[in-house]
């Protein structure tokens, strides 16, 4: 009685914050029935949904979205949270809007959840799930979750203790996320690209040594960061055998999505799903908020591409610089959902701006980021005569930035997570979350 009562209070806060456009309502629902209800989260899971778990620093919306509408244009009734929020709060938030009014536990197919680094040790003392998805790790919001082998440890204990009943998709590319797949009960799956994108490991590259005897890793070849195939010359640790390592059709700019797209695809595979389904469903997909998200204005297109660490936000200028861009703002935010350590863009590799006309920047770190473009190129471009404008007032800054933009152009928008979501909020009116 209790779970239904929560649900309908739940559903209810949801649909006034709709009303009174506050947002989506995707985290308060559940942080208040976890408040009444500590157990709300595995009590209202019904026997018949399984559970995925999409986990990773980058790509993790991007993939739970792509699962999910693999598994909507198969047939199949889904459970998603779709907002983003991946916390216990936005997944027991995520249960109360997909359970039926007056229904005490969930009755749809799937219920598919991208999970917080920090949280999915959490998230499996809640729930069982039949599949986690693991994509990569990558320095991020340091003064939260710590380097990435602390969180490569806790993910590891929680991993030893599943059964059988849950099944692991890693990237194999990774080596500390292949790495994980090892000594387990579960079936392990693995995807990974057979391409050559650079020849060496890149400055900033996070994994570079053996997870098993940490010694110096040899990559044969290199996609991005440190992703590729690896081996270690000391005890032979290499890149696992792939289970996929193409698709038919790739849905989004960039080679991160490219893995996004081979979890999807291997989850699909492993879970039967006819291969036209899958490529159909890839073809039709539209981008996850603030990832490659599209948004018309008066004849002129913006296009968001989320860039919140060092890795994301290189990928995001390696891809935008293929589309030859003349608009470009970039938006640097150190709120709470960003991280408080900003330092990380000294990591960014900025020199390719200097081929893009029109730069603006703004952001709550605007002048940090001013500072950053200043020495690219080697200190060639001036703060006083250079190309970029620096707005401290976010609106005016895409005001700005979107008169500079011809009719027909895109301007593109490199923002951090909480800045990605302010954009969204002045250019549509509403919030996301």
């Amino acid at each position: 009685m209790l779970n239904i009562l929560l649900i309908l209070l739940g559903k209810s806060f949801s649909k006034l914050s709709n009303v009174l456009n506050l947002g989506a309502g995707a985290t308060w629902p559940g942080h208040i029935a976890l408040k009444f209800n500590p157990n709300f989260i595995r009590s209202t899971i019904g026997g018949s949904t399984k559970i995925v778990l999409i986990a990773g620093t980058n790509g993790k919306t991007t993939t739970s979205t792509l699962i999910s509408e693999i598994l909507k244009s198969n047939g199949s009734s889904v459970v998603h949270n779709k907002s983003g929020a991946n916390q216990l709060n936005g997944i027991a938030s995520a249960i109360i809007t997909g359970t039926k009014l007056f229904d005490n536990k969930l009755s749809s197919n799937y219920l598919i959840l991208e999970v917080d680094e920090n949280v999915l040790p959490l998230a499996l003392r809640e729930l069982t799930p039949d599949y986690i998805v693991c994509l990569n790790l990558f320095r991020d919001q340091l003064d939260r979750y710590g380097e990435i082998d602390s969180i490569i440890k806790k993910w590891k204990g929680s991993f030893e203790k599943l059964d059988k009943q849950t099944t692991l998709i890693l990237n194999a590319d990774d080596p500390q996320i292949a790495f994980l797949g090892k000594d387990l009960k579960s079936k392990v799956l693995y995807f990974g690209l057979n391409e050559n994108e650079q020849d060496i490991i890149e400055h900033g590259a996070d994994s570079t040594y053996c997870p098993s005897c940490f010694n110096d890793l040899n990559h044969l070849s290199v996609t991005f960061s440190h992703l590729g195939n690896w081996e270690c010359p000391n005890c032979g640790e290499k890149r696992p055998k792939l289970n996929v390592s193409t698709a038919s059709f790739y849905p989004l700019l960039g080679t991160y999505n490219k893995y996004n797209t081979l979890a999807a695809a291997l989850f699909a595979k492993n879970e039967k799903i006819n291969a036209s389904v899958v490529e159909k469903t890839f073809k039709n997909f539209k981008p996850a908020f603030g990832r490659q998200e599209e948004i018309a204005i008066d004849g002129k297109k913006v296009k968001i591409f989320l860039s919140k660490n060092p890795t994301s936000f290189n990928e995001s200028l390696s891809t935008i610089n293929s589309l030859n861009p003349k608009n470009l703002l970039i938006i640097l935010n150190d709120r709470i959902p960003d991280g408080l350590d900003v330092s990380w863009i000294w990591d960014v590799k900025t020199d390719s701006l200097s081929k893009i006309p029109n730069i603006s920047v703004s952001g709550d770190r605007t002048y940090d980021m001013g500072l950053r473009l200043k020495y690219s190129e080697n200190g060639q471009w001036s703060m006083v005569n250079s190309k970029f404008k620096i707005q401290e007032d976010l609106k005016a800054a895409i005001k700005t930035a979107l008169n500079k933009t011809p009719q027909g152009q895109t301007l593109y928008i490199l923002p951090t997570y909480s800045a990605m979501l302010e954009v969204r909020k002045i250019l549509k009116g509403r919030k996301i979350l």
